[in-house]
């Protein structure tokens, strides 16, 4: 199996930069959009069919063009579940959870609190909500993947500039704190298990050439679980993919 999670910052906007053409190529069992800023109306699913992702699964946002999360595969799900329960973050398209076989898939988009002091309090208090959600479904979970845009730095290492002192949101301490705990609880960090030393960034700013130059932060995950650590073949940032200002992660299991 094959999975790939991609905060593509724009679905349309990314189909539009040849996105398919790259999706063909890499041919993934399930593609996991973030950021899709879309309602699933708005794009053509067709294009996706031909390609054999005959299945979607979509959590948008109620604001039009903002947040949004869809899941595109090549069977179908056994089970999806939209949301978490909670309105004040359900309402701006967060979670999605589909199930294949023993396997769940659960796509989010965490929130950015890049934006202000209000935002980034909305996010620790996401974080707060999700990690108890989660422990209670875990529960009904066999082998579960939570993947997507975590909007985190979790150590050092995954950031270009780690001894920055502006405290920016996406690498305060709380933050960190709540990642060390996530990974502390039965969830592994799927590029770490492969690569426990390997600087690898998954979202560069617009600004200053940060890309070319590679000054970047890690804020793309695949979590997995116990069960399906085993399972691992790879996981990796896919850099050279640039449809967006992240690149894809791509994991690998027999």
């Amino acid at each position: 199996m094959k999975v790939i999670s991609y905060n593509v910052n724009g679905l349309r906007a990314a189909i539009k930069k040849d996105l398919l053409v790259w999706l063909k190529a890499e041919n993934p069992d399930v593609i996991c959009f973030q950021e899709t800023k879309s309602q699933p109306e708005q794009i053509d699913h067709q294009l996706f069919a031909e390609l054999g992702y005959e299945h979607h699964y979509w959590h948008s946002a109620v604001k039009k063009g903002y947040s949004g999360v869809a899941t595109y595969s090549k069977v179908a799900a056994d089970k999806c579940t939209v949301g978490i329960g909670m309105e004040k973050y359900d309402n701006e398209g967060r979670v999605i959870a589909t199930t294949y076989g023993d396997t769940t898939i659960l796509n989010c988009y965490f929130p950015s609190g890049s934006s202000g002091e209000e935002r980034h309090a909305f996010k620790m208090e996401f974080l707060e909500d999700f990690g108890k959600w989660f422990k209670k479904q875990k529960k009904k979970f066999n082998d579960v993947i939570v993947l997507g845009d975590y909007n985190i730095v979790h150590g050092a290492i995954d950031i270009h500039n780690p001894d920055r002192k502006d405290k920016p949101s996406g690498y305060r301490p709380e933050e960190r704190a709540w990642m060390d705990d996530w990974f502390r609880k039965g969830m592994h960090d799927a590029f770490r298990v492969k690569y426990p030393e390997t600087q690898e960034f998954s979202w560069w700013s617009y600004r200053a050439g940060s890309r070319k130059k590679n000054k970047g932060w890690r804020i793309d995950y695949i979590s997995i679980s116990d069960g399906i650590k085993d399972r691992l073949k790879d996981c990796k940032q896919l850099n050279e993919a640039v449809h967006s200002d992240h690149c894809p992660v791509i994991c690998e299991f027999k």
